[in-house]
């Protein structure tokens, strides 16, 4: 991958990264706004700290290790990804409670023209804001949008350092076996 400088990052400010979607997924995972390295390579999850990518293969949702690259292939395991809020910034603090509000109307709507049988908010504090439920645990949450379950997961930011790789997978792999279940 191409080394980006400060200048490349900073450029990529505000922009928009597409979604990975398709009707029907298993799991639409939903991270809380594209950050730089994201919207600069047009990869999800793609800072080199963000644990998102081993987590999804420790967890067993992928067989193997993949890089953000390759974020295309998870429509052929059923998966997606997606956002609360689209455009891009250095640190989710730079968000304003309006936008995440606004980002939760929007996901809900997409959420129920796309049909996934669960959306996996990743971030707790994501969750709440956009939905206003300010009791979320991660876990799976009473809420549905349509037939669509929803299940709240750790952050996978490297930030993020009360939950291991480990702890985090487990978490998702919970997930997952209830995605299997139907």
């Amino acid at each position: 991958m191409t080394r980006l400088t400060p200048a490349d990052l900073e450029a990529a400010r505000d922009r928009l990264v597409p979604d990975v979607v398709a009707d029907g997924l298993d799991v639409l995972f939903c991270g809380i706004n594209p950050g730089l390295m994201t919207a600069a390579t047009g990869h999800h999850f793609a800072r080199p700290g963000n644990r998102f990518w081993p987590v999804l293969h420790l967890s067993g949702f992928t067989p193997r290790l993949m890089k953000p690259a390759e974020q295309q292939e998870l429509l052929s395991y059923g998966l997606g990804i997606t956002n609360v809020v689209a455009r891009a910034t250095a640190r989710a603090d730079e968000l304003s409670a309006d936008e995440y509000r606004e980002g939760g109307l929007l996901l809900a709507a997409k959420v129920e023209r796309l049909r996934p049988r669960w959306l996996a908010v990743v971030g707790v504090t994501a969750y709440r804001a956009a939905f206003g439920e300010r009791g979320a645990r991660v876990g799976p949450q009473e809420r549905t949008f349509g037939d669509s379950r929803v299940w709240v997961l750790p952050n996978p930011s490297g930030l993020n350092a009360h939950w291991t790789a480990a702890t985090m997978a487990e978490e998702y792999a919970r997930l997952r076996e209830a995605a299997a279940e139907g």
